[in-house]
């Protein structure tokens, strides 16, 4: 699992917590700038900051399209917050660009703006019985998923955390707790990826 190279989006947002949550949970991580850094990682992390920001970014760096190509031809990705949002199909209510690499209707700040933030204790079956201490920060929440997303967990009915195939979504901050659980989830996939690959 080690092995894998995780990258972490750095163009925008919770860089260096990702970066501190994958050594926490046993893992090493590097930032992602450019295309080159790209080629260099199994994996990529979206993390949470602006979404109209960060698809402008993805743009002027060239990282737009070499994103695009390297998920939907199986590199594990995993978007929180804004990187739900960035990752998702569309956005409700707005007609914002996104990578559409995840079958999902997203709506933005649907929990609240920032004073509404709050910690939640989550249930997530595939992480095991203990609640997770889900941190909320303007977050989005799934409003439609497609028949191949599977849904993780769910707050006030809404989902917060899914999966289709290679690509994970959560609309919460796992990088901002001390709980390594839904990082060691990703690092799992990244295994899992890599040992399909290896047999194809």
């Amino acid at each position: 699992m080690n092995q894998r190279s995780i990258g972490v989006l750095a163009l925008q947002g919770d860089v260096d917590e990702h970066l501190a949550a994958f050594r926490r949970a046993g893992a090493q991580a590097m930032p992602v700038k450019t295309p080159a850094d790209l080629e260099r990682v199994d994996a990529l992390i979206v993390p949470g900051g602006e979404s109209t920001t960060v698809m402008k970014l993805l743009d002027r760096f060239g990282l737009e399209r070499p994103v695009v190509e390297r998920t939907r031809s199986g590199m594990p990705l995993w978007g929180t917050c804004m990187g739900m949002i960035v990752a998702a199909h569309d956005v409700a209510g707005l007609a914002q660009p996104t990578l559409d690499l995840i079958d999902i209707t997203v709506r933005r700040n649907a929990f609240g703006r920032q004073n509404d933030s709050a910690e939640v204790d989550l249930s997530i079956p595939a992480l095991g019985e203990q609640p997770f201490p889900a941190i909320f920060i303007r977050a989005p929440w799934i409003e439609r998923r497609g028949p191949n997303v599977e849904l993780l967990a769910e707050r006030e009915g809404r989902g917060v955390m899914v999966r289709e195939r290679n690509v994970l979504a959560t609309s919460f901050h796992p990088e901002l707790t001390t709980d390594p659980r839904v990082h060691r989830y990703f690092l799992d996939m990244v295994a899992q990826q890599g040992k399909a690959s290896t047999a194809a």
